[in-house]
């Protein structure tokens, strides 16, 4: 075997015999230098690990809710109070019998967004969020944060000043009434919360005593209209014709479909349906618009199915779901309060975009299928829309004020989704959609004297014998738009019979609020 190793060379076999041989050991000093190199990587791992958690990641530990020393600070120390944008309190701190600080708020209105601090069941919404610089744990400003262990009493309580206004907020649960639902306000130029309803409502103050809150949280629990879901971040609806200004979006957006678009098919659809992979998608306005081929603009008016499936069967999946994304579908909104994600499709199909089929696809278009969306998704849908294609990041928080001084939250630019032109082009449609002969019909409410508004009506069918959702997005004044806003009442109807008359109602109350 040696001579096969080796062979064609002189000294082939004692080459092979030296191989087979035992290896020299290392000297003591090699050794010792890979231990050394080994020792070395494994402290500077541990340096590295030890500098991220304690140095980079250790404001947001310090200021976490499930922080040991700020929940133990929540229950007390006198947390900072927090107030509307006008000044108005929301949240205070009192003294019970025993001295202990207690908790109370302004309104139950203000439950699904300020939500509660309690001694018995911890906190929810803005009281959790921020209960780091309420209690006074972290400043919100990180050289304030540097220094604060300085000082001879680092706890600096901070009072919170949202971008709610107490007026609008106590307006859409008013308008809500006894039915299930949500409403979010928001300025479309800076990403201001101005209010973000969800109801029904419950009593937080009564949550925030330990002599009731037990009872309190008892019954808020068995109640199965689900008081303590924050609908407006965390319920998933079926989205119905508002969710045609997504598919605009994606359709205008990616040159699928122009503003001239019309489909030759679509007249004669609006008798019979349109055939889709052996799915009938029907309308019903074709008594008041015939045979007319509908263009984008009309399609919208008259809120057309048929049209905005075809819309979307030619965008293709792939492109719905690509620019549902730029506006935040398929992921949490970065935002105060956790938020649920919305999505066009369940996903797991091979039609494109996760898509099962064609079907699916064309019901998607417009707002059903496996299509679910929060209240303010689809608000910052339409506040996309009405700031000119700008996606701001939404918050619920102003400022922070405490001994060191103040600090001011700045509004953020999430993202760019569409051109200004194509905005506009959507714009002039929603427009249409509210003030239009035939779009009214569908809008009823929605109107408000002395302000133009933009908007779009929903009817989101649910299967069974139930009533469907209520829907209504839009915004106002239309061409330089200071506010955007979604509501959806739950079994409420078509859109026109309650959705769109709580949007009017609400965008009168904002109007006389800002003094338009």
């Amino acid at each position: 075997m040696t001579d096969v190793v080796g062979s064609g060379a002189r000294g082939g076999t004692a080459s092979a015999n030296r191989s087979a041989g035992p290896g020299r050991r290392p000297g003591i000093g090699a050794a010792l230098s890979r231990v050394a190199v080994a020792l070395t990587v494994a402290f500077a791992g541990l340096a590295a690990g030890a500098g991220y958690w304690q140095v980079a990641r250790s404001s947001d530990l310090s200021s976490s809710p499930d922080d040991a020393a700020v929940i133990a600070a929540s229950r007390h120390i006198v947390r900072g109070e927090i107030s509307d944008r006008d000044g108005v309190r929301l949240a205070w701190t009192e003294k019970d019998p025993n001295g202990e600080p207690l908790r109370r708020y302004a309104s139950p209105a203000l439950s699904g967004v300020v939500g509660y601090a309690s001694p018995v069941f911890g906190s929810a919404g803005l009281e959790r969020a921020y209960q780091a610089e309420l209690t006074g744990i972290t400043p919100p400003d990180p050289v304030q944060d540097l220094v604060r262990k300085f000082r001879a009493n680092p706890s600096d309580p901070q009072a919170m000043q949202t971008t709610l206004v107490a007026k609008l907020q106590e307006a859409a649960v008013a308008a809500l009434g006894k039915d299930r639902g949500a409403v979010v306000m928001l300025d479309p130029r800076t990403g201001d919360v101005l209010a973000m309803a969800s109801t029904p409502v419950f009593d937080a103050s009564a949550l925030a005593s330990p002599d009731t809150a037990s009872a309190t949280m008892t019954a808020l629990q068995a109640d199965p209209a689900k008081p303590l879901l924050p609908r407006p971040t965390q319920g998933r609806y079926v989205p119905g014709s508002v969710f045609k200004i997504v598919t605009a979006i994606a359709g205008l957006g990616s040159g699928a479909i122009s503003p001239d678009t019309t489909f030759p098919e679509q007249p004669a659809a609006e008798k019979t349906g349109l055939l889709v992979s052996g799915f009938r998608v029907t309308d019903g306005h074709h008594s008041a618009t015939g045979s007319r081929a509908h263009d984008f603009v009309a399609a919208t008016e008259v809120s057309c199915n048929i049209w905005y499936a075809l819309a979307g069967l030619r965008t293709g999946g792939d492109a719905l779901v690509s620019w549902a994304a730029k506006l935040g579908f398929g992921e949490p909104i970065p935002f105060d309060l956790p938020t649920a994600s919305s999505q066009v499709t369940g996903g797991g199909g091979s039609f494109g975009g996760g898509f099962s089929d064609a079907v699916e696809l064309a019901n998607a278009a417009y707002g059903q299928a496996e299509t679910v969306v929060t209240p303010l998704e689809m608000a910052l849908v339409a506040g996309t829309v009405a700031d000119d294609g700008v996606l701001m990041r939404p918050h619920l928080v102003r400022s922070f004020s405490g001994r060191g001084g103040t600090t001011t939250v700045a509004p953020e630019t999430w993202r760019r989704v569409i051109p200004p032109g194509l905005a506009r082009e959507i714009s002039a449609a929603m427009q249409q959609a509210v003030n239009g002969p035939l779009g009214r019909r569908y809008t009823t409410g929605a109107q408000v004297a002395g302000l133009t508004v933009a908007g779009k009506s929903g009817t989101a069918e649910l299967g069974g014998t139930g009533e469907p959702d209520s829907w209504f997005i839009g915004f106002a004044p239309a061409g330089d738009a200071a506010v955007a806003i979604a509501v959806v009442v739950e079994q409420g109807g078509r859109g026109a019979e309650r959705a769109a008359p709580i949007a009017g109602q609400l965008l009168a109350a904002w109007k006389a609020w800002a003094g338009q």
